[in-house]
Formats: C-alpha cells, sequence, structure tokens
C-alpha cells in the first residue's frame, strides 16, 4: 500500500494547521492521475472539493483510506513556546500515521517539514510504535506533493479540512475572515475585530509575527501570551490622545 502525508497552514496568522493522509493500493496511483490530482495549490476550490469527495467514495467502494488530524491555534501558540513548530508538525505527523488501518506492507511518503527531510522522518519514526513495521519503510521529501499524486491526495484532503475550519470560523463570527493567510485583504481586514484591547480569538495564533505587529501599532501595552495571566494598568490616555498643558 501506498501513503502519502501533508500539511496544510503552517503559515496562517488564522485557524489550524491540518495534516492529511490517505492509503491506497500499491498501482492506484495512476487512478489518481488520471482524475486530475495534483498538489492542492494548483487546483481550483471546486476541483479539491470534487476530488476530495470521488476519494471519500472511493474510501467506501474500494477500502481507500483518508483522514486529517487538525491542530488548532492554541496548541499551535503552547508548540511555539517550546520545542517549536517542526516538533509539532513531528506529533501530528506520527498522530496522522498512527491512524492507519493497516501496520504492514506500507510505502510512506511524507512532505518534509524541516530543512533536514531525513531527520524529519527519523523524529517522526522513533515516536510510531512498534516501528520498524513489517514489510513497511518512511521517506521525507521536499515537494513531494508535487512529485507523489498519493502525497498531491493528503494535500488536498488537509486543504479541504482547512477550508471548512476557516468557514466555520467565518461563520462563527459574522464576517469573512478570508483564508486566515497575513497577506491575504479580507484577513487583514478582520484582525481589527479579532485582536482586541480586552483580548484575542481563541482561533487567532497569538505568537505570529503579525499579531505582534498589529498590536504595537494599534494597541496598548504588551502583546498578550497564550497561557499567562494579564495585568491591566488604567491609564488615562491613550498615547495617540491630545493632552492639555
Amino acid at each position: 500500500m501506498l501513503v502519502g502525508i501533508d500539511e496544510a497552514g503552517r503559515g496562517p496568522v488564522l485557524g489550524p494547521l491540518v495534516i492529511g493522509i490517505c492509503c491506497i493500493p500499491d498501482d492506484a496511483e495512476a487512478i489518481l492521475v488520471s482524475k486530475g490530482v495534483k498538489d492542492s495549490k494548483h487546483l481550483s476550490p471546486k476541483k479539491r472539493q470534487e476530488l476530495e469527495e470521488w476519494f471519500h467514495q472511493q474510501s467506501a467502494d474500494d477500502g481507500w483510506f483518508g483522514t486529517t488530524v487538525s491542530i488548532d491555534a492554541e496548541t499551535i501558540d503552547i508548540a511555539l513556546q517550546n520545542q517549536g513548530l517542526n516538533w509539532l508538525e513531528v506529533d501530528g505527523f506520527r498522530e496522522a500515521i498512527m491512524q492507519l488501518p493497516h501496520q504492514a506492507n506500507l510505502r510512506i511518503v511524507a512532505d518534509a517539514c524541516d530543512v533536514n527531510a531525513e531527520r524529519f522522518t527519523q523524529r517522526i519514526t522513533e515516536g510510531v510504535l512498534g516501528w520498524p513495521w513489517k514489510e513497511s519503510n518512511m521517506t521525507s521529501e521536499h515537494k513531494a506533493d508535487e512529485h507523489h499524486p498519493v502525497v498531491s491526495m493528503a494535500s488536498i484532503l488537509a486543504k479541504e479540512e482547512r477550508d471548512r475550519a476557516m468557514r466555520a470560523m467565518s461563520k462563527r463570527l459574522g464576517f469573512n475572515l478570508g483564508s486566515g493567510y497575513p497577506a491575504d485583504p479580507a484577513t487583514k481586514a478582520s484582525l481589527e475585530q479579532l485582536i482586541l484591547q480586552s483580548g484575542i480569538d481563541e482561533q487567532v495564533r497569538w505568537g505570529w509575527a503579525t499579531v505582534e505587529r498589529f498590536w504595537k501599532q494599534h494597541r496598548t501595552g504588551d502583546v498578550p501570551v497564550r497561557g499567562v495571566q494579564r495585568t491591566f494598568q488604567q491609564r488615562l490616555f491613550h498615547e495617540d490622545e491630545s493632552r492639555i498643558s
């Protein structure tokens, strides 16, 4: 069986990081190619949705497997305060692997989230229960989502799940948040309503530089730190208010 793993949402300031994993028969990659599966970044939203629906139907009909692991903004912030984002992704990729329905005869390919792809593999497999599995191996590659259709399919599953999370967040708040990436105009505009003097929305990544810059430009006092109690100091004037001398 072939297994692909990829993530979506490493860079956004809003929403979760999502890891997708899929498992297909050795001879099924040609089917993925024939359906137009490619790296999710090169597909339209409509095409990604169609491919996700098709894949889950294949899973039901032919025993393929696909799922996602979502890591929320709070967990990301806590990871940044400790071991860092690379280790968080190691844990997430490992969790995805442990959900596979088979633990033998697997060729696992992951899109490397570390500059050292071999180290990324080693860190993941060191924590996989019972590894090495019988007749199984794992490799990590940079841009694997462009070179391996099974990894491309995993990227589609991850992207679709993250997009659903962003739509749910927009619905909860009652306005469009865009993609969640800092360069997105809709996301930029939403920060005024998400980063308030009284606090920051739970689905914002508080530790992102985008948040720090916004706070320093538009709010007062120290930038809130996730998990750390804030102290409030009442002030008579804001820095930009006129003073009577």
